[in-house]
C-alpha cells in the first residue's frame, strides 16, 4: 500500500497555521504544521511523501532559504508558497527554484485546496519517476563493461557489423552481448532500450568503465 501523503504547513503565524490545518483536515488531507522552517527541517525527511505549504517571510530562515536547502538535500517535495506581500522578485525566484505555485494571503481555502490536490498529484508523479529511474539504473548496473559498450553503440543506431569493427571483436560476439543486454534490461527491441538508456545514460555521458 502506498505511504500516505502529508500536507506540511510551515507558517510562523499561529492563527493562519491553525486555520489552514483545520480547513485542510476537513477536506480530508493528512496535515502536519510547523511554526518555522527550522522545525520542519528537524522533523522531516526527503522520503516523506506529500507537499509543502510554505510561508515566504518568517523570522529566522525564510521560505526561499528553506527551498534552497531542500533542493541541496535532494527533497523532491512540491512547494506552494504563501505571502502577504505582492513580491514579484521573490515570486520569480521561488518559481525558478521549482515551486509549483505562489499564492497571496489571504488565500481562498477553495483555491488552496485545489492547489494542494494538484501538488499531491505532482508528488506522486515525481516519486513514480524516481522509482522507475532507480529500477532502470539497477538493471544497468548488472551489465558488464563490454555489454555497456555494445549498448552505447547499439542505441546510436550502429549495426552489429560496425559495432564489431569498432570494438575489435567478432560479429557473433556482438550478437551475444547485444542479446544479453536486451535480456538484462528487460526489453524486446532497440526502441525500448533507447528509452531506458535515456534514463541511465544521459546524452553525453560515457558508459561507466
Amino acid at each position: 500500500m502506498p505511504e500516505e501523503q502529508t500536507v506540511f504547513v510551515v507558517d510562523d503565524d499561529a492563527a493562519m497555521r491553525e486555520s489552514m490545518a483545520l480547513m485542510l483536515d476537513q477536506a480530508g488531507f493528512r496535515v502536519r504544521t510547523f511554526p518555522s522552517a527550522e522545525t520542519f527541517l528537524e522533523s522531516c525527511e526527503p522520503a516523506d511523501p506529500g507537499c509543502l505549504v510554505l510561508d515566504l517571510r518568517m523570522p529566522g530562515m525564510g521560505g526561499l532559504d528553506l527551498q534552497r536547502i531542500l533542493t541541496r538535500r535532494g527533497y523532491r517535495i512540491p512547494i506552494i508558497f504563501l505571502s502577504a506581500f505582492g513580491d514579484v522578485p521573490a515570486t520569480v525566484r521561488a518559481i525558478q527554484g521549482g515551486a509549483l505555485d505562489f499564492l497571496e494571503k489571504p488565500v481562498s481555502m477553495e483555491v488552496l485546496i485545489g492547489r494542494v490536490r494538484q501538488s499531491l498529484e505532482e508528488d506522486r508523479r515525481r516519486r513514480s519517476l524516481a522509482a522507475e529511474e532507480l529500477r532502470v539504473r539497477a538493471l544497468f548496473e548488472q551489465l558488464t563493461a563490454r555489454e555497456r559498450e555494445v549498448m552505447e553503440l547499439a542505441i546510436k543506431g550502429l549495426v552489429n557489423k560496425v559495432i564489431a569493427s569498432r570494438l575489435g571483436i567478432s560479429r557473433r560476439t556482438v550478437e551475444n552481448h547485444r542479446a544479453r543486454v536486451m535480456e538484462k534490461m528487460g526489453v524486446g527491441n532497440i526502441a525500448e532500450l533507447c528509452q531506458l538508456a535515456a534514463i541511465c545514460m544521459p546524452a553525453g555521458e560515457e558508459p561507466p568503465s
